[in-house]
């Protein structure tokens, strides 16, 4: 072999080994089309009912037992005839003010996508997560609005970071990294019932980028005759970035009820904001009242949807309902030091004037931000979270 093809061969086999290793410094986060592709050191797990660690090779290990402890056999009789690996724990049940840890995973790493299936009240079904070492959680609001079912009641949902499906199959993929752990658990507020928990939280460990920032969702409530100037959220400190808003909005007043316009008071902002919208139904990327021929259209796309218009009844249910979201994905709204957002509850009057309205309202905020965040607000009891 001549010196010029040595000299060939050499190049090419320290181009591969570039190529190679450029390929394992993926860490296997931001997955899309263009880089599905790629290999990664990133280790895939997965936690739910049929393995609670997500470790290694100890999935389905669960035994037909009727004395097995509480919540490690759940579906024994079921599985009596064909024994270990056949679905043996597939869910959990919370009781009456219980806590349930659905998953503690020590990191780094980040949860890539999560699925549930609850039952019950959905308002009375409360996720929180933790990371690191938090005592505070960074996520806290019920399930049903963490979904975009604020009403508990099932509407199809197709966005980019959360679906809902038939029958009541709910799905997040909000990347939401840790650096040393994560620790996420289902509060049953119901002081009546128990409630059953089918769930998967799919997560890879990895390393993560030192600009990558937590995930926060924070829940919020006005009942009515409280404010027609209701906020969505207050008291965020630190440097982060704003992803979206899922509304649950009902309207006490005739007439359009969208009027109002939501305000962003950013870094110092004091009585005016940095960015304010031109209407409800234009935020959440609509018009004109959402209105075709007289009546209102729902929708749902990848960043902004009318998922749900729960009109009255002539019997017990009052006032017309509305769910609402808008996605800041490729529009995150960015602050240094401190974010507060406010939403005008704004309809019309005799003479063509503006109605300042009481509507009951109740919200989950979404954003990433470095820690440590400000403590949450207490979240509302299950007498306060109630549809009555």
């Amino acid at each position: 072999m001549s010196l010029k093809s040595i000299h060939f061969t050499f190049l090419f086999f320290v181009f591969t080994a570039y190529i190679f290793a450029q390929n394992r410094e993926f860490n296997g986060l931001e997955m899309n089309l263009g880089n599905l592709h790629r290999l990664s050191n990133a280790e895939s797990r997965s936690i739910s009912p049929e393995n609670f660690t997500g470790e290694k090779g100890k999935g389905g290990m669960a035994i037909p037992d009727p004395n097995a402890p509480r919540n490690t056999a759940n579906a024994t009789h079921a599985a009596r005839d064909l024994g270990q690996g056949w679905k043996v724990n597939p869910f959990v049940r919370i009781e009456p003010g219980e806590t349930f840890t659905m998953a503690e995973i020590e990191g780094p790493g980040a949860i890539q996508h999560i699925w549930m299936t609850p039952t019950g009240n959905w308002r009375f079904s409360i996720i929180r997560i933790y990371w690191d070492d938090e005592t505070e959680p960074s996520v806290e609001c019920p399930i049903g609005h963490f979904f975009g079912m604020g009403w508990n009641e099932y509407a199809p949902l197709s966005s980019m970071p959360v679906t809902v499906n038939p029958g009541s199959a709910f799905n997040c993929y909000w990347v939401m990294p840790f650096r040393k752990k994560c620790k996420i658990t289902m509060t049953n507020v119901n002081d009546a019932d128990p409630m059953t928990l089918y769930y998967q939280i799919d997560y890879t460990l990895t390393d993560v980028p030192e600009d990558a920032a937590y995930f926060h969702a924070q829940f919020r409530r006005t009942k009515v005759n409280e404010t027609s100037d209701y906020t969505i959220v207050d008291g965020i400190k630190g440097e982060g970035h704003y992803v979206g808003v899922y509304m649950a909005w009902q309207v006490n007043n005739n007439g359009w009820w969208g009027e109002g316009e939501i305000k962003f008071f950013m870094d110092g902002d004091k009585k005016f904001p940095t960015i304010i919208g031109t209407g409800t139904e234009d935020y959440f990327c609509g018009s004109y009242n959402f209105d075709r021929q007289g009546k209102y259209v729902t929708f749902t796309t990848p960043y902004a949807g009318l998922v749900q218009v729960l009109p009255p009844d002539i019997t017990y249910k009052s006032g017309q309902r509305f769910g609402l979201y808008r996605w800041h994905i490729m529009d995150p709204i960015r602050f240094k030091k401190d974010l507060r957002i406010t939403i005008q509850d704004l309809g019309w009057r005799h003479g063509g004037r503006y109605l300042k309205q009481l509507s009951d309202i109740s919200s989950v905020c979404f954003w990433y931000q470095s820690e440590p965040h400000a403590k949450f607000p207490q979240l509302p009891d299950w007498q306060q979270l109630e549809l009555n």
